[in-house]
């Protein structure tokens, strides 16, 4: 194999991402993209694989800081900017970069690693594991009815301009961050994602719009959307097109989705990423019109097991020992006594006799709360070796609300 493997020289951006375009169907990105996600780029954290002159393979990540349960908010890759060229295909190139890029983290100090996968198959061989389920949405809002809390007419809509609105959005989605596990904070420039609104990504759709949600002069909430414009011969079949949407109480979340379902001139409602556990689903009166499908969202690696595991708390008391697997990366193979409860928790290598055992896959999985080891244990994926280790265990990696990375990266 020829090709070598070198961390990314800022002048080397545009050729690198352009492998990455081509990689992905080679449909270049709007200027507006393409310069959103060169000043997002970390070089010092991107890895390229180059033939000669010619980049054959990209892998990224940034630095991001996640909440997992019990609120703290930890250190965080979001690996990001994979691809190999088909021409450099089955060479290993790929599991160079995830190699390289696993070392590099574990050399920083950084305990986990989240990526979306655009092929799920590819990442559960270097330790991923499915941990933050999405759900997506087409309800008919022209069949179904919202019935909203008490205290819902007392908050204030207002409509704003995207740009203008952004600081406010961003102060309530920040409050949101620590209740969540897998919601990211927003580093410097982070705040431009949700903002961008390239015409060739509209779909038909209007720009971006923005309403606020107003509570004795505080902003509480916030949406931002799309309309769809269509007509039939029976009328107008318009589409609002969510794109990002918070709210700090059920009432400022009721005012908001009120306010999507009865837009002028639309009777369907789209979401395409939501939480699994999104509270819209108890107010509607008819499920089934919404058309709800859950798929994957959210991968996690923990790539230091000790440290990853006292980053969190625990809904209830455990004190287990992990037999943990992890061929990839040798260092967290073995066996680790974890304990903890909500307040926090130990974990450290141990020569105990095991009660449970798993690879790492099934940890990651398991670790932000939304996947319960029991449900892994009965596809054969977690092996109880204490009898009652499997129930304490699953309890206590419960969370209390559904995990959720709320944008791609």
């Amino acid at each position: 194999m020829t090709t070598e493997l070198r961390v990314l020289r800022p002048e080397e951006w545009a050729t690198w991402y352009g492998q990455l375009e081509f990689a992905f169907g080679d449909v270049p990105e709007s200027p507006e993209e393409r310069e959103l996600w060169e000043a997002l780029t970390e070089p010092e954290r991107s890895l390229g694989a180059w033939d000669g002159d010619v980049c054959v393979g990209t892998a990224g990540s940034f630095s991001f800081r996640m909440a997992v349960p019990g609120g703290a908010v930890v250190p965080t890759a979001g690996v990001t900017m994979v691809s190999v060229a088909p021409t450099h295909r089955r060479r290993g190139i790929l599991t160079s970069m995830m190699r390289r890029q696993l070392d590099d983290l574990r050399a920083t100090g950084e305990s986990l690693a989240l990526l979306t996968a655009t092929e799920p198959d590819i990442y559960g061989r270097f330790g991923y594991g499915m941990a933050a389920p999405r759900m997506r949405a087409e309800i008919d809002t022209s069949r179904v009815r919202l019935s909203v809390p008490e205290g819902t007419d007392d908050v204030r809509l207002r409509l704003a301009r995207p740009e203008e609105a952004a600081k406010e959005c961003e102060a309530v989605y920040a409050r949101l961050v620590p209740g969540r596990p897998g919601m990211l904070e927003r580093r410097p420039g982070w705040e431009r994602l949700p903002l961008l609104d390239p015409p060739s990504e509209r779909g038909g759709a209007s720009p971006l719009a923005c309403v606020l949600a107003e509570r004795g002069g505080e902003v509480v909430g916030f949406a931002l959307y799309r309309v769809r414009p269509d007509w039939d011969p029976e009328g107008a079949r318009g589409t609002v097109v969510l794109g990002h949407e918070g709210a700090l109480d059920p009432a400022a979340y009721a005012a908001l989705w009120r306010y999507l379902w009865n837009i002028d001139l639309t009777s369907r409602l789209v979401l395409s990423n939501r939480p699994a556990d999104e509270p819209w689903q108890h107010l509607v009166s008819d499920i089934r019109r919404c058309r709800v499908v859950h798929r994957d969202g959210g991968y996690l690696r923990l790539v230091d097991v000790g440290a990853a595991l006292e980053a969190r708390t625990y809904q209830t008391p455990v004190d287990v020992v992990l037999e943990v697997a992890d061929d990839f990366c040798p260092w967290n193979a073995g066996r680790w006594r974890l304990t903890g409860d909500t307040g926090g928790a130990q974990c450290v290598g141990t020569t105990d006799a095991p009660d449970l055992a798993l690879s790492v896959r099934e940890l990651g999985a398991a670790y932000l709360g939304g996947v319960p080891l029991v449900s892994l244990a009965a596809a054969g994926r977690v092996r109880e070796l204490r009898e009652g280790a499997l129930a304490q265990a699953s309890r206590a990696f419960g969370s209390p609300v559904a995990p959720w990375v709320p944008h791609g990266f």
